[in-house]
């Protein structure tokens, strides 16, 4: 069954090539909200990608929403948007599946190239007839961040989901639990309102009041950037600072130094840069001369950044790539 999806995905795909390919590629890609560092990384990497797309006559069009209040529908209309606009490829990350599938169906029945980036894994990109999935495994990025912190002794963890309802998000913290509990601890989840993520004052006081109800907390998992900079303020503000190990998806210059500095222990790479690049590069090789990739996941992640490579890393953060 799969495969005969993939097939017809690919048949209506190579029609909307032949048809794209005398004005070149236009390419709009659904990503994060303007102020969000970890999307403004992923954008970074698209628009360099598109610069190729632009040189041929085409174009790269970023579309993200304000906030994350209502995500999963806004993000479908942002889809919708995309097709009406004339898209001949998009790209775009399938967070809130019951919400967005049905735009990225749309997307697929209108004969447009269509690539799943950054959440949703190859199982979304078959699943909606796309023709490729770029990125992380949202669940392995959490085992990777339970594994880690478990390792280094933490016993009893708490994972931070700042965006209840996606996917990605309750992969992240289905992965730490798994990782942190085969190393002998446990875990819990703390939901916060959506209005949160991004907020470090709102995130420093809900961790600094949980850890201070848990005290037996030795682990946090954060799985935004921006959450992790209110982690270690929380943790701080619970006088917990050096009992208390931190670790987070994602990193920008402010994580980064936190790390460098000790008191943020590993950060989790999915590479934004990489799937922003990646994905539009795809669509507009696709799109203007029907080049395929035979490796239908490109993943980009999970690594792990800590103080053995924070040089290297802080380096490449100078650049705007990581």
């Amino acid at each position: 069954m799969k495969l005969t999806k993939l097939l017809a995905a690919t048949a209506i795909c190579a029609l909307g090539a032949g048809m794209a390919y005398a004005e070149g590629a236009k390419i709009f890609v659904i990503g994060g909200k303007p102020d969000d560092p970890f999307w403004g990384i992923v954008k970074r990497g698209a628009e360099d990608a598109g610069k190729l797309a632009e040189a041929q006559g085409g174009s790269v069009t970023w579309l993200g929403p304000q906030n994350y209040d209502n995500l999963g529908v806004d993000a479908a209309e942002l889809i919708r948007q995309a097709i009406d606009q004339g898209a001949t490829g998009i790209v775009g990350p399938n967070w809130v599946p019951e919400a967005m599938d049905p735009a990225f169906k749309a997307v697929v029945d209108a004969g447009i190239p269509l690539v799943i980036y950054n959440a949703g894994g190859i199982e979304a990109a078959d699943r909606l007839g796309a023709m490729n999935y770029v990125g992380a495994v949202d669940y392995k990025a959490g085992v990777a961040g339970g594994e880690y912190l478990g390792k280094a002794g933490g016993k009893s963890g708490v994972c931070i989901n700042s965006l209840p309802g996606a996917a990605n998000i309750e992969d992240y913290c289905r992965g730490f639990g798994d990782g942190i509990t085969a190393a002998g601890g446990k875990v819990d989840v703390l939901p916060l309102p959506a209005t949160a993520q991004g907020n470090v004052t709102a995130v420093a006081q809900a961790i600094k009041a949980y850890l201070l109800e848990h005290p037996e907390i030795d682990s946090v998992f954060t799985t935004a950037n921006l959450d992790a900079v209110g982690a270690v303020q929380g943790i701080a503000q619970a006088g917990m600072e050096g009992k208390v190990k931190l670790c987070g998806v994602n990193f920008d210059a402010a994580i980064l130094d936190q790390i460098d500095k000790g008191t943020q222990a590993c950060a989790i790479d999915q590479q934004g840069y990489q799937q922003g690049f990646y994905a539009v590069s795809i669509l507009n090789g696709y799109v203007n001369y029907g080049l395929t990739i035979p490796t239908r996941e490109i993943l980009t992640g999970p690594g792990i950044v800590d103080a053995v490579n924070i040089k290297a890393t802080l380096a490449g953060a100078e650049q705007g790539t990581r």
